[in-house]
């Protein structure tokens, strides 16, 4: 019953090995727009707004300000078109940060951009409950962190169940909010197209006249502190860049056709809606969104337009439960990039059996939902904490882009140079006024929060550090054992004890099994079989070619081991597999290797620290202690063999 419940919530297991797979998890631009360009698009929920009120009394700026946004937009989804040219396996800013400017700074932007992830989940589903109880019953609005909670708990079942899958369903949802937003935005701006020149004049007016009686500077710096209030308008375009490897081939191609996708509905969107506050002198309404109060505007006297205006807000809250689908979707494939450089645990490139990252998309809704918790689900206080992370991100993928063009110097390199260092002044821009100005309102948060994620990576990498060099001196140590070569391997005695051997790549940890069996039960076996699952993980899973190499892999180590079996005067044979799950795949030849060898003892190495606390086994598998009660209960004989560390 358990198994018939957890198909039907997640869905049946996938094959990794199947030779459509790739094909059929892959996005084509267009959805890729949807799961990647949501966010982009959903920060015209709230972005423009935040902007727009920051203005004041100076409204008459918001002129300016559209051109800024609209400009900004191209500008920065033009520069993260240069970095998936430059790095078309995917990364963005955490591999950009990483591969250009050092292992420091590339700590630095993959926490800032998790964070960020983890603030995208949380700002987004914040702002679709805003929208959504800002059209229903006051009495309701107790329920409003109930629901964004349930929201969250749902987003997680999705993406569990699979990328594509989520994308699928949330489609209609984005589609609706897409085709109901450009109808108002045209709306608004063509009935007051008489006005459009008297809008320009008098904005130009108003502005020499503020210039005048406050100062270049005062005006500027007031233009400026509007737009970088707004920034969150711009959060989200780096996502198509985190997110190549789910792209559907050519990658760089399709992310470069979702990028612009990305940035032409963002500008068209934040920037018409700029354009229709100002035109229809849309101010702030206690419990409402600037939006809500536009177009209910708009339609307040139509028939049916009360229908009109409920399906369009609801579609702007439900694309804002869309948009937290990125923080989903490139989260747990930073997490992965990082803990395969030893950043973060191992068990984060862990894919499950619907081929999916399961612990990096359960950690991120956990995180997401402390975040809701802390800020009671305050879009105001989400939105200083989620801005300066992205920011910090963008400029050090920026400055990572500017140091590649002056060093590398090839064909269009000055353009390239252009572009990054512009975008790196905007954003550094940007993230520095976000951060004084809103420093004591949530500000302070995010960078405690990104600063304590930094010492924990930083203390992972450490122990990893640690480890690789004991190991290293065990492989050093039993590596170049002095064994005369065989000519004529000894023949198999199927009827004598036999050890089968649970190994991991050949290295000293293996050797030191054999070497410890033998140690153990002087004389007693006769035969060896070594077992391995080549586990196909993130770092593997992009491509048939990479799987193909991880089984040579497997079946070369396993050659090796044999060789030293029959060198040291034993039987030996061996038999590999692959999957996502090792206790699975190694259970599974275990059962194969029962049918044939009556006596026989299943053998596996774990590594032991002196000292051993939750740390240490947080950051080491526990595969054999797993294994040894799965075979157990199965009826089989195994032995754990420790391998001692300090």
């Amino acid at each position: 019953m358990v198994q018939k419940i957890k198909k039907l919530v997640f869905g049946k297991a996938k094959d990794p090995l199947d030779p459509q797979v790739f094909h059929s998890l892959s996005l084509i631009a267009f959805f890729a727009w949807i799961g990647l360009g949501a966010d982009g698009l959903s920060s015209s929920c709230y972005g423009p707004e935040e902007a727009f009120l920051s203005l004041g009394p100076h409204s008459h700026l918001a002129l300016w300000l559209t051109l800024a946004v609209v400009g900004t937009v191209f500008l920065l989804s033009a520069s993260y078109s240069q970095i998936i040219e430059a790095f078309p396996s995917g990364g963005g800013g955490y591999l950009v940060a990483t591969k250009l400017l050092g292992p420091v700074p590339g700590v630095v932007s993959g926490c800032a951009l998790l964070v960020d992830y983890i603030l995208t989940i949380s700002i987004s589903i914040a702002s679709a409950m805003d929208a959504i109880f800002s059209f229903l019953p006051h009495g309701l609005i107790e329920w409003k962190f109930t629901a964004a909670i349930l929201c969250l708990l749902i987003l997680i079942v999705l993406n569990l169940r699979g990328v594509k899958e989520s994308v699928l369903v949330l489609t209609p949802i984005f589609l609706i909010f897409v085709f109901t937003h450009i109808f108002f935005i045209f709306y608004g701006i063509f009935t007051h197209g008489n006005g459009l020149p008297v809008l320009v004049s008098d904005a130009v007016q108003d502005t020499r006249a503020g210039i005048y009686d406050l100062g270049f500077f005062a005006v500027a710096l007031i233009l400026f502190r509007a737009f970088a209030l707004g920034g969150g308008t711009f959060t989200g375009i780096e996502a198509v860049s985190n997110g190549v490897q789910i792209l559907r081939e050519p990658r760089v191609a399709t992310a470069k056709k979702t990028m612009f996708y990305m940035a032409a509905s963002l500008s068209f969107t934040a920037g018409g809606l700029l354009v229709n506050y100002l035109l229809n002198n849309v101010h702030s309404v206690p419990g409402r969104t600037l939006n809500a109060t536009l177009i209910e505007g708009f339609t307040h006297h139509w028939p049916g337009g009360h229908a009109l205006f409920l399906i369009t807000m609801v579609s702007e809250g439900a694309l804002l439960i869309v948009a937290a689908q990125t923080g989903f979707l490139d989260g747990p494939r930073v997490m992965a990039n990082m803990a395969l450089d030893r950043w973060l645990p191992r068990r984060f490139t862990n894919l499950s059996e619907r081929l999916v990252m399961k612990d990096g998309i359960v950690l991120m809704g956990v995180m997401a939902l402390a975040m809701l918790w802390y800020t009671h689900a305050s879009v105001r206080i989400l939105v200083v904490m989620y801005s300066i992370n992205v920011f910090l991100t963008f400029t050090l993928s920026q400055l990572g882009m500017v140091l590649h063009w002056i060093q590398d110097r090839g064909k269009g390199w000055i353009h390239g140079f252009l572009v990054n260092a512009t975008g790196m002044i905007l954003t550094l821009g940007i993230l520095v006024m976000t951060a004084v100005i809103k420093f004591s309102e949530g500000g302070w948060v995010t960078l405690v929060v990104t600063g304590a994620f930094i010492f924990v990576c930083v203390m992972v990498r450490r122990h990893y550090h640690k480890t690789i060099m004991a190991l290293r001196s065990l492989n050093q140590v039993l590596s170049d054992l002095p064994l005369p070569d065989v000519v004529i391997p000894p023949s198999i005695q199927p009827h004598a004890p036999t050890a089968v051997l649970m190994v991991g790549g050949y290295n000293g940890v293996g050797i030191h099994s054999i070497l410890s069996i033998q140690r153990v039960f002087p004389g007693h076996f006769k035969n060896f079989v070594f077992l391995s699952a080549g586990i196909i993980d993130s770092g593997r899973f992009k491509g048939r070619a990479e799987i193909d190499a991880l089984m040579r892999s497997v079946e070369q180590d396993l050659a090796k081991y044999v060789k030293l079996a029959n060198k040291l005067g034993f039987y030996a044979e061996s038999k590999a597999g692959l999957g996502t799950d090792v206790i699975e795949e190694l259970d599974l030849l275990c059962q194969q290797t029962a049918l044939v060898w009556d006596k026989k003892v299943y053998f596996m190495g774990q590594l032991a620290f002196e000292g051993e606390t939750f740390w240490t086994r947080l950051l080491h598998n526990q595969t054999s202690f797993a294994l040894q009660r799965k075979l157990l209960f199965n009826g089989m004989e195994a032995v754990i063999l420790p391998i001692r560390l300090r």
